[in-house]
């Protein structure tokens, strides 16, 4: 079983929320109506998104939600007073959601958070609920996995940024089995979108490329990312694996198992070693490339 401590990722999903202003402006510019009142970042991590809804539609009110105090507390440092932050738990059903919005909204997004519930159906339903006739749900999940290192680094079998993908995706699948209650929801998210009564239901996919060399600041925090990971995957730590929000109450369970193949983890901490040879973060060929998909659902008029 898998436990998230969402108090200690909390500092991560901030990083997350200062490290990708650019992607959340596009995307909130894309999304919002002069005409919208009252819009909502449900899981909203360190309050990125949030706070360039915000910006985009500064004559709306603005509501960032989280279940964990400790990742709101962060949201709302980094909000700084342009939006309103509220404790709820998207566990718990529509109610709490539609208190801490004063709904209904005209677009509510969710971030990488719907994954994290034990019934995604149900989450998507109830925030379906939420919306205002017309309004919009947009929910970030998916995409395709980012590429940042060359297929061959010289050291270990190469493909092995490859294999780290397959690894979380194992630990991810555990993740979802070990939440109580799990159900699961063998169709897409557009299908999800449909059943909870949403019309004209559609995916794009947004591309973000960065070339190399990167900057040093973007090659750090790259390097710290893939500390993350690679602790988690080596049975070390914990974390959302797949995504930048979260939208429940609880952490999950997750047995000490390693998620790499031994060789594999060898190199990845020959990788990691600032004092070593192989170090990435001295490397200048590392680069950016991520697609990241964006479900959205129409609310009837």
């Amino acid at each position: 079983m898998i436990e998230i401590d969402w108090a200690e990722e909390a500092g991560r999903l901030r990083a997350s929320a200062e490290g990708e202003g650019d992607w959340n402006a596009a995307v909130a510019r894309s999304l919002v109506r002069d005409s919208d009142k009252v819009v909502a970042d449900i899981g909203c991590g360190g309050g990125g998104m949030a706070k360039a809804l915000a910006e985009a539609l500064p004559s709306a009110t603005v509501v960032a939600v989280d279940a964990d105090p400790d990742v709101l507390g962060q949201a709302r440092q980094h909000t700084a007073g342009l939006v309103r932050c509220e404790l709820a738990s998207m566990d718990e059903g529509a109610e709490p959601l539609r208190r801490a919005i004063d709904a209904p909204a005209d677009l509510i997004w969710a971030s990488a958070s719907v994954h994290h519930a034990a019934d995604q159906q149900a989450a998507v339903d109830a925030l379906a609920s939420l919306l205002a006739p017309g309004g919009r749900l947009a929910l970030a999940e998916g995409g395709l996995p980012a590429r940042y290192l060359p297929w061959d680094l010289g050291v270990g079998e190469p493909g092995l940024e490859l294999r780290l993908d397959l690894a979380q995706d194992r630990w991810f699948k555990v993740m979802r089995e070990s939440l109580p209650g799990s159900v699961p929801m063998p169709y897409g998210w557009t299908e999800a979108l449909t059943r909870a009564g949403l019309t004209d239901a559609t995916t794009r996919s947004v591309l973000t490329e960065t070339p190399a060399p990167l900057t040093p600041e973007r090659l750090e925090g790259l390097v710290q990312a893939f500390r993350t990971r690679i602790a988690r995957m080596a049975g070390e730590g914990h974390g959302s694996g797949h995504g930048h929000g979260h939208g429940h109450g609880h952490g999950h369970v997750v047995a000490d198992e390693e998620w790499l193949d031994p060789e594999d983890l060898a190199v990845w901490k020959q990788l990691l070693d600032a004092d070593g040879p192989y170090y990435l973060g001295r490397r200048r060929d590392l680069a950016v490339l991520s697609v990241r998909s964006i479900h959205l659902g129409y609310s009837p008029r």
